[in-house]
């Protein structure tokens, strides 16, 4: 079992930056991947962001240049935005799986495991 916590969430003005944390506990194997999705009112859970146990990174074509995902200790994944748009708001999700990325940006059914969410609101 993995237990998942996300925190960082925050509003924001349009332009501005901000830096999600997912931190995973539990037991933890030596193959995974964290993946970041996001799901805004009324729209489909999509991932956006995701990094694996060899340091692989995949995000989404819409995100690419201002998202950014890193492993900052051996418990917990960050995803920092930058130049923060209003449709990038959206609950923030972090879930984790027991295999790597194999090149690909991983879908939500692929996971078990997933945090509460953080909440990102970009609004001026």
């Amino acid at each position: 079992q993995a237990q998942v916590v996300e925190s960082g969430g925050d509003s924001v003005q349009p332009g501005g930056s901000l830096t999600l944390s997912c931190e995973v506990s539990g037991r933890m194997y030596h193959e995974y991947s964290v993946a970041w999705f996001r799901q805004a009112p009324e729209k489909e859970r999509e991932p956006v962001a995701a990094i694996d146990s060899a340091g692989e990174r995949a995000y989404a074509e819409s995100v690419k240049g201002r998202f950014t995902v890193s492993r900052q200790n051996p418990n917990t994944w960050d995803l920092e935005i930058t130049s923060l748009k209003p449709d990038d708001t959206a609950m923030y999700l972090c879930a984790v799986r027991w295999w790597p990325l194999r090149g690909t940006l991983p879908e939500a059914s692929d996971f078990v495991y997933w945090g509460q969410g953080t909440q990102v609101t970009v609004s001026s």
